[in-house]
């Protein structure tokens, strides 16, 4: 049984379409999955309640991207969740570093480090940094990042 070229191309082009959409389905559940997450919430509660940050960044509106699932500061596993959040608002944007673990006993995560930096360099720890008025933001309200104290 002899198989004609044009066959072999056709199943070549249907076979990378079928595997294109697969990879896509995927990547989007898997985003889908992160989003809905606890820790994921939670991180972006404590976020939306930091007003140095949100004023910072010009939020609301404050845009959320996808995290990047090959980037090194993302991992979870059972009883912990180390993320990297892309983050926006209308005059900044950075990324949310969260670090969040999971109760055996109670099964609910409780976050352990938000920190907030911002792409000029500047951060805010988001479970330390007092909350002031918008108007009394000042340059000691940023913190350096410190991945050294990161699980």
């Amino acid at each position: 049984m002899t198989v004609s070229t044009r066959h072999l191309q056709q199943l070549a082009v249907f076979t990378t379409l079928l595997t294109g959409a697969g990879v896509g389905t995927m990547y989007y559940l898997m985003q889908k999955k992160f989003a809905q997450s606890d820790y994921h919430r939670l991180a972006l509660q404590k976020l939306e309640e930091c007003p140095v940050a949100m004023e910072t960044l010009g939020a609301p509106p404050l845009r959320v991207s996808n995290i990047r699932l090959t980037d090194r500061h993302n991992h979870i596993d059972q009883y912990t969740a180390q993320m990297k959040i892309p983050v926006r608002g209308s005059k900044a944007g950075g990324y949310l570093y969260t670090s969040s673990v999971r109760d055996p006993i109670t099964d609910r995560w409780s976050l352990r480090q938000a920190v907030l930096q911002f792409w000029e360099g500047q951060t805010v720890d988001l479970l330390q940094t007092p909350e002031p008025a918008p108007a009394q933001i000042q340059t000691e309200d940023f913190q350096e990042l410190d991945p050294g104290h990161w699980p």
